[in-house]
């Protein structure tokens, strides 16, 4: 089978995947919900190969993202819902509605401008829906943050919403303060030893940390997956070094392990 450039090939490669007797056993057998874990995946590795810099595997990586995409449009023609061109039909219409100063007469806008438009439009977008006899949805401020999304990331956009009316800290440092407020208080909750509480009062902490990063216009998620790639690099120098002298990580001492620590720390790794 030839490689193709052309969507449509895409398009047919996944119909054939998804006729019955002739088709792939696997793939017959998914539907939206088996096959969502695997979007949000190929989500993550498109993060991924940008956070590494690497464009190589980010072509594949959307690519793999752009299978998911037909998948499910697939799986919905088979419903009669709609097809990959509604799904591009949907979005280059919506992109034209809320870029009036792109495709339309707003003129030039700031940035700031441009995303408060882009949230009214969208605001009249959903009323419209209402009005046109569209499934009700939860009237609620903070309704539309998907549920499904990474905690922390869902926390911010939470966060957001409440922040549209107001309800925020005036400044960082009384983000600050309430973190600490909280970490005395999950000190508390284990000196008292209910782990209910404590599992409650750590989800109050990352709670105000996700909060402190969206004051900081830090996205939580980034700096968390830093954190971690630092981490990894830093334990990796204690293996490699213990490893150099003929020693077993597993019989290490933690004073010692501390000791390679700084020493990587140092090394600015």
């Amino acid at each position: 089978m030839q490689r193709s450039r052309d969507i449509s090939r895409l398009i047919e490669i996944m119909a054939a995947l998804r006729t019955p007797e002739t088709g792939c056993a696997w793939d017959l057998k998914q539907d939206f919900a088996s096959i969502a874990p695997y979007t949000i995946e190929e989500a993550y590795e498109v993060v991924d190969a940008i956070e590494r810099g690497d464009l190589t595997d980010l072509r594949e990586e959307l690519g793999d993202l752009l299978l998911q995409v037909v998948f499910h449009a697939r799986m919905a023609q088979e419903r009669g819902a709609f097809d990959f061109g509604g799904v591009v039909e949907a979005i280059t219409g919506k992109m034209i509605r809320r870029h009036p100063h792109v495709f339309g007469e707003a003129g030039d806008l700031t940035p700031e401008q441009v995303s408060a438009l882009w949230s009214e439009i969208k605001a009249r977008e959903k009323a419209e829906r209402a009005a046109g006899g569209a499934p009700a949805r939860p009237v609620s401020l903070l309704a539309g943050v998907p549920a499904a999304l990474p905690a922390l990331t869902r926390a911010v956009k939470l966060q957001d919403k409440a922040a549209k009316v107001g309800f925020d800290w005036s400044h960082v440092r009384f983000v600050v303060d309430k973190l600490r407020e909280e970490t005395d208080e999950v000190a508390a909750a284990f000196e008292a030893g209910d782990a209910d509480h404590i599992a409650e009062e750590i989800g109050d902490i990352l709670f105000v940390v996700a909060n402190l990063a969206r004051h900081a216009k830090a996205d939580p998620e980034r700096v968390l997956r830093a954190a971690n790639a630092k981490f990894e690099r830093r334990f990796g120098y204690i293996e490699k070094k213990l490893t150099e002298c003929g020693r077993n990580i597993n019989n290490a001492t933690l004073d010692d392990m501390n000791t390679l620590w700084d020493e990587a720390k140092a090394k600015g790794l």
